[in-house]
């Protein structure tokens, strides 16, 4: 459903002089599609809200949004060339207004386990690194073809990450720090058994494969194959996964992984 697309985004990255690695494009396609995520996350809560009749109280102002400014749509919902950023104009909105008030999250944020830190975290340790405003204006029409509104959707964007940050291992640049072999993974996830209720901390998560891993083996019921009750899985969001990471390269490549896992990102 989604594997052309990929390709399509890191062709573009290729050409663009900012970028030289295999590094660099999951970097890039990361920030990406957090705020695509975010902007499909909001959405869905609006129209909860919506049908409750309740207001929704939106994270990101509405200039900021995707939906404003990456991929405005016309009233038909199709791409809006006419009111869509490209060139020189995209890039000063990005570099110079977009990010700065990500960035600003962090200082606005009423604890580091919100989602709002996370944002705040994320593009403090990430910049922008095309150069062309034309290829950043393609490679954003292609992420918003991506969706993250239901489970099948999700799971092949998780699947084509992983592939993504497997291929990180052979780019160079200590690539290989990022990517721990999924099998290695689970065999000590078999071994450690671990229940729910316990927590999980990687004091050097990587892309958070382990914590990924770890997550799919308790979702799943575990060794006993269990059915999780509501309880359950309101722990297993909240107070199981803990993890620590110095580079931020991999800090935002493991927030992604993670939330295309299934796990929300106001966690820890």
């Amino acid at each position: 459903m989604f594997e052309q697309t990929f390709k399509n985004i890191d062709d573009i990255f290729h050409k663009d002089a900012g970028c030289s690695s295999e590094l660099d494009y999951t970097e890039q396609s990361s920030w990406m599609l957090f705020l695509k995520y975010l902007d499909d996350l909001e959405f869905t809560k609006s129209q909860e809200a919506e049908l409750m009749a309740e207001d929704y109280q939106y994270i990101i102002d509405e200039e900021y949004r995707w939906s404003s400014w990456a991929a405005p749509k016309t009233a038909n919902g199709e791409f809006d060339h006419d009111n869509a950023l490209t060139g020189t104009d995209l890039i000063d909105f990005v570099d110079g207004e977009l990010f700065p008030y990500l960035k600003g999250f962090k200082l606005r944020a009423k604890s580091p386990d919100t989602i709002e830190y996370k944002i705040g975290e994320i593009f403090s340790e990430i910049k922008n690194k095309i150069q062309s405003g034309y290829s950043l204006r393609d490679a954003l029409e292609k992420v918003d073809e991506l969706r993250f509104r239901s489970q099948e959707e999700k799971h092949e964007l998780s699947h084509l990450y992983e592939v993504k940050i497997k291929n990180m291992g052979n780019a160079g640049r200590n690539g290989g720090e990022y990517y721990t072999p999924r099998p290695l993974i689970r065999a000590m996830i078999d071994v450690l058994q671990p229940q729910i209720g316990e927590t999980i901390y990687d004091g050097a998560a990587g892309s958070a494969g382990f914590l990924c891993e770890a997550y799919d083996y308790l979702r799943q019921g575990g060794a006993s194959n269990k059915q999780l009750s509501t309880s359950d899985l309101k722990t297993l969001q909240e107070n199981t996964f803990y993890a620590k990471e110095k580079k931020s390269l991999a800090y935002v490549i493991a927030i992604m992984n993670m939330i295309l896992h299934g796990i929300d990102v106001g966690g820890h």
